[in-house]
């Protein structure tokens, strides 16, 4: 018997290794110290300022190994790490407030591989650097917001069910509804206990009137401050995923804190702005009957809010509010038939109903949308917790023309670049309650590059002393078992490299090092099935084809018990657990390849033809 494989399954091989060097090599082409420089608001990098930039570094000594503008950013390359950290000293000192400037590390990776998707490993936050934060949950305007949800209910209640009221208000806490008499206030309650959960009531007269306290219960209160911090993770995750960072940490901490990790992120502010805004928007009437002349002077109608444009223009609005963002389902920019920048919003079956509704009988008056949003301010309250402040802008103004539906657009935002963002906000999700960053954390890349430095020292370690043995130990058939070990290692990080989402961290180093010791272990099988033929006088070319043939179930049961267990380590861990879990199931699948069938190629190549071949150097 003679041991050979079809031309086809020989090309197979060879095209596999071809394909699996040419992804693995860009990780040996290492990255550039850089400098990112982006505008905030929307405002672009031009090549006037690269120039001057570029003249003040200069005259530093500071040395630019390449300046890069594309699409409004700029990324200035540096030789090392020390002309990069001085660079952004100066970039920041010159630029001033209006710019973003993060630290990066950039790949070198060649144009012409980039193009086919070739491109480094992606690394995790404990190899590549990048950030760390503790979000905090402003608890007391997510219990405001319930308040505020809870009065529009009681209004929308009443009004549904023609029950005379004299007024609903927020007061201290709890929401007050005074009712024309007792029976309205009896029916009132009954309503609002079949439709309102977790509420208790107080009722009480005074001044002829019939009122009613309406408090949240503990238990509802707890599950209020639970849903925000899950929606808000929720939401935070949905933003991650589209600054498109890769095996981010989002998980909770404690009852009011968020913890979120971004490995390898290139822009630092950027992020924050994007993870920290508490973006939403909220449709209203304007009112045209208002005296604006009185109204600067304070005399404002207490269903009235003076809000300011963009441009400053103070604008009278009802305070009645049509609908809030949180019944967006998609958010995109794009432009008008003009050329503006505008951004096309979807609703929900919801509100498509309630925009429908209204707009069908306020056609011909003016609909304003205002985007708010909640900032962190310096003061703080008694308790500790960060004080927040709204700040809400009339976005545009426009006619209703007709009814309504689920599509609609805003316009009258001043560049594409701020429609982007607030399309990716609106996209994502508005936060429940207002979050500040208590803690934050940079890890920079030169302890990121520690820990590859350690990782790779004892990869090679493991790895050197296995190839020592199995060399010493098989002579030729350990030589081919320790050149099918590195085409594994070599088809390992190929693969990771074009996966997207996948990442390596230190753990799945340790994959790595799992994984050689694993594919080692396949051949040893082999090798040794090999050694009990040939001293059962089998002859040699049978000895191989047994060895190969029938080590094989025994290899296929050890891997598939392994590769069960990396796939639960997938399916529920999280971070570096699940960074390690691929790298493993990837680990196997390619051991299992290069075992049975790379090896077994080149053992062919070189013994198979030979019809009489009495010893084999195993």
């Amino acid at each position: 018997m003679l041991n050979k494989f079809p031309l086809w399954k020989n090309l197979l091989v060879i095209v596999v290794i071809l394909l699996s060097t040419f992804y693995a090599l860009p990780n040996l082409f290492g990255e550039d110290p850089a400098v990112q420089v982006s505008g905030k608001k929307g405002v672009e990098v031009v090549q006037s300022v690269v120039t001057d930039l570029e003249k003040k570094l200069a005259d530093s000594s500071i040395k630019v190994k390449k300046s890069e503008l594309e699409k409004g950013q700029l990324l200035m390359r540096f030789f090392n790490e020390t002309d990069q950290l001085k660079a952004k000293e100066l970039i920041s000192d010159t630029l001033g407030e209006g710019y973003s400037v993060a630290i990066n590390l950039a790949s070198s990776t060649p144009k012409f591989m980039s193009a086919v998707g070739a491109g480094p490993l992606k690394l995790g936050l404990d190899l590549r650097g990048g950030v760390h934060f503790l979000e905090e949950i402003d608890m007391n305007t997510a219990m405001s917001k319930a308040r505020e949800q809870l009065v529009q209910d009681c209004r929308s209640i009443l009004k549904d069910n023609k029950i005379r009221r004299a007024s609903v208000r927020d007061n201290n806490g709890s929401v007050v509804v005074a009712f024309a008499s007792e029976d309205d206030r009896a029916k009132g309650e009954s309503e609002f206990r079949s439709k309102i959960p977790g509420v208790l009531f107080e009722d009480y007269e005074q001044d002829e009137k019939f009122y009613s306290r309406i408090k949240l219960t503990d238990a509802r209160i707890q599950e209020l401050k639970t849903s925000a911090v899950e929606q808000n993770i929720t939401i935070i995750r949905n933003r991650v995923n589209e600054l498109g960072v890769a095996e981010p940490l989002v998980q909770r901490q404690g009852a009011d804190r968020i913890v979120i990790e971004l490995p390898g992120i290139q822009d630092t502010a950027r992020a924050k702005e994007i993870l920290g805004t508490t973006a939403t928007l909220e449709f209203r009437l304007v009112d045209k009957s208002a005296d604006l002349s009185a109204a600067a002077e304070g005399n404002v109608n207490p269903n009235v809010e003076m809000l300011p444009t963009s441009e400053g223009r103070m604008v009278a609005l009802d305070k009645h509010v049509i609908l809030t963002g949180d019944h967006i389902t998609d958010a995109n920019s794009g432009f008008d038939e003009y050329g503006r920048p505008q951004v096309n919003i979807k609703l929900d079956s919801a509100g498509g109903s309630k925009m429908s509704n209204f707009t069908k009988d306020h056609v011909g008056a003016m609909m304003a949308t205002v985007f708010i949003e909640q900032k962190a301010t310096k003061n703080k309250r008694p308790d500790g917790s960060t004080i927040f402040e709204t700040h809400k802008t009339v976005a545009n103004m426009a006619t209703i023309q007709s009814q309504l539906g689920s599509s609609f657009r805003i316009t009258g935002i001043s560049n594409p670049t701020e429609a982007h963002n607030l399309a990716l906000i609106l996209r994502a999700g508005a936060l429940i309650a207002p979050i500040q960053i208590v803690e934050e954390r940079t890890i920079g890349p030169s302890l990121g590059q520690q820990n590859i430095d350690s990782g790779v020292r004892a990869m090679i370690l493991g790895v050197g002393l296995t190839l020592l043995f199995m060399a010493v130990y098989y002579k030729v058939f350990g030589i081919i078992a320790d050149i099918a070990l590195l085409c594994n290692l070599v088809f390992l990080v190929g693969i990771m490299s074009i996966i997207p989402g996948a990442v390596m961290t230190m753990p799945g180093i340790a994959g790595i090092v799992l994984t050689m010791g694993m594919a080692i272990d396949a051949n040893v099988l082999i090798y040794e099935r090999i050694r009990e033929e040939l001293d059962r006088g089998v002859n040699v070319q049978n000895a191989i084809d047994i060895g190969y043939g029938r080590a094989f179930v025994t290899i296929l049961d050890s891997n598939l018990t392994t590769l069960a267990t990396a796939l639960v380590l997938f399916a529920v861990g999280t971070g570096a657990v699940k960074g390690f879990a691929l790298v493993l199931m990837i680990g196997i699948l390619c051991s299992l390849f290069t075992a049975i069938t790379v090896s077994r190629a080149m053992v062919n190549a070189l013994y198979g033809g030979k019809k009489n071949l009495k010893t084999l150097p195993i």
